[in-house]
């Protein structure tokens, strides 16, 4: 799978292609539906599938300050859209003179000029150009214009309409088991361990405290089971060759230490060697065990963890 960066990345000899168009945000169900249906339309005329996606998210350009929460780093979406099989992956800077390039000039400078697009596939709600202004009526008259053909794909599953907004809010409610159906896998933070107040450390389960890039999604506060790994990023390899833990992850404040700043932290189970600081992770959150307490002892909070742990190597298997 090729990776590029800019439509400079772009080889100069790059025939026609189908091209498939959006954040992609989550690489929901319904993003799959739509990238399968590229594949396809590209296996059928013989020539490669391409994703464009773009970075930051178009909101926080168009209007600053509006950036949802984050379902996918960039690093993580390409990932995944690897794995759905398609040719090239292509990230475009999403710039404020980017975004006001008028449908014609956009469809002419990345589907024409560059990506020599036979066909595009694009969500039905799909939006582009200055102020959103085009729309897919729009890119068909313009797929007449430049020769290529383009079709809109309802983003459903199973008869369900998903979209990310949807996942947000169920990230937000803690519902994660909602968001595995939806996304079609577990819901994942990334961030640097970063050291915090080792209070887990001191009572006999050690954590790895995330920092995570700005917007991420995280759960609603509370306890859940799930799964702590190393994952690359950059030149670098992931820490302890990627192996994947179980682990008991708690988000928030720690109210029984009077609260301090949200955190999201992760035991994996049974594995008091790990030395993760400064290692970028991945948390894969599974089901929520509890809410946040507020215990009246140090004992009774060590019991209760006991009793979380125990739940998570029973889901774990």
């Amino acid at each position: 799978m090729r990776g590029w960066h800019g439509l400079d990345d772009v080889p100069e000899d790059w025939g026609r292609s189908v091209v498939t168009i959006g954040v992609f945000d989550g690489v929901h169900r319904g993003h799959q539906q739509m990238v399968a249906r590229a594949v396809a339309m590209a296996a059928r005329l013989g020539v490669p599938s391409v994703v464009v996606t773009f970075d930051p998210h178009p909101e926080e350009v168009v209007r600053p300050g509006t950036h949802p929460p984050r379902l996918t780093t960039a690093r993580h979406r390409t990932e995944l859209l690897a794995g759905l099989g398609v040719d090239a992956v292509c990230v475009l800077p999403f710039t404020l003179e980017f975004s006001q390039m008028s449908p014609d000039e956009f469809v002419q400078t990345v589907l024409v000029d560059r990506l020599h697009a036979a066909g595009v596939v694009v969500g039905e709600n799909f939006r582009f150009g200055h102020k959103a202004s085009g729309d897919v009526e729009t890119l068909r008259t313009l797929g007449e214009k430049y020769d290529f053909v383009a079709e809109a794909v309802p983003l459903v599953s199973d008869g369900e309409t998903i979209s990310s907004t949807l996942i947000r809010e169920q990230i937000a409610s803690g519902d994660m088991e909602a968001v595995r159906q939806t996304l079609g896998r577990p819901h994942r933070v990334e961030g640097v361990v970063v050291r915090g107040y080792q209070r887990g450390r001191q009572l006999g389960f050690p954590t790895a405290n995330l920092e995570s890039p700005e917007f991420t999604a995280i759960p609603a506060d509370g306890v859940y089971a799930g799964w702590l790994q190393g994952v690359e990023t950059g030149n670098l390899p992931a820490v302890y060759g990627g192996e994947r833990w179980p682990a008991a992850i708690s988000v928030g404040t720690n109210p029984t230490f009077e609260g301090v700043p949200r955190t999201v932290e992760a035991y994996a189970l049974d594995r008091d060697d790990l030395d993760l600081y400064g290692a970028h992770v991945a948390v894969d959150f599974g089901p929520r065990l509890r809410g946040n307490t507020r215990f009246d002892s140090i004992e009774a909070l060590v019991a209760q963890i006991h009793a979380d742990v125990d739940e998570v190597r029973r889901l774990a298997g």
